[in-house]
């Protein structure tokens, strides 16, 4: 596993990087780490990840008490299939919870080299993001929240017009989330790829690890992931309050 995925997952569920990398599941209580990934959600009542085969789950006491139980050292390579989302989210509302999201994640560890052929490219930062700020065309690239922060964007345009925006946010020191938006006009023309790929390399360029996460069912969002060099590393639901 990579050495920095394994560092922040540890952080994130309160155990240590020698549980990360072991064969067993893993279950704590939580309790907020110093380094761990911010979500605009905030903190939940739990959260799970499926990675290397095994599970590590995270959250509070009655509900670690249950997961732990429940699931015992069962493989996580089938965890998140509906019959086991749905038991858990009736679960869930017990404690008034259900789960928020749940998706895979893609991480790139590689620059790649990347045709722009001619199109302007653009790069932003600090209050340069401002401009956008409001503008619904970016609701994947940027944030706009205290936290996690937005750090770069990145832009293709041709003749005047934007035609897309990758944008990263710092999730955590070490890794960097990407999100993407392409203008409909320019969609299944390549610029989502070559916009995050873009950003990845300047991330890596940056020594943080650049990581990319989407829904399940979005597979036109994973190709972009592919595409661009990223490669699927875990994945990873939370839950929120009803």
């Amino acid at each position: 596993m990579n050495s920095i995925l394994v560092n922040q997952l540890a952080i994130d569920f309160c155990c240590g990087r020698e549980d990360v990398e072991s064969r067993e599941n893993v279950y704590t209580v939580y309790s907020p780490q110093p380094g761990r990934r911010i979500f605009k959600e905030g903190e939940n009542f739990l959260k799970a990840a499926a990675v290397n085969g095994k599970l590590l789950f995270s959250g509070r006491p009655q509900i670690i008490e249950w997961a732990k139980e429940r699931y015992g050292n069962e493989s996580g390579a089938w965890f998140m299939e509906y019959r086991n989302l749905r038991e858990l989210d009736d679960k869930m509302k017990d404690f008034g919870c259900r789960i928020g999201q749940a998706h895979p994640f893609f991480i790139a560890t590689e620059k790649t080299r990347v045709d722009t052929g001619d199109l302007l490219i653009v790069k932003y930062t600090g209050d340069e993001l401002e401009q956008f700020r409001g503008d619904g065309r970016f609701d994947e690239a940027f944030l706009f929240e205290e936290l996690p922060k937005d750090e770069i964007g990145i832009a293709a345009w041709k003749d005047g017009k934007l035609l897309g925006m990758a944008g990263a946010t710092s999730d955590s020191d070490q890794m960097w989330q990407i999100g993407i938006n392409v203008m409909p006009e320019a969609e299944r023309k390549g610029i989502g790829s070559m916009l995050v790929a873009l950003l990845k390399n300047e991330i890596l360029d940056l020594g943080r690890l650049p990581f990319y996460g989407t829904a399940m069912s979005h597979i036109a969002s994973q190709r972009v992931a592919v595409r661009a060099g990223f490669y699927p590393a875990w994945a990873e639901l939370n839950c929120e309050r009803l």
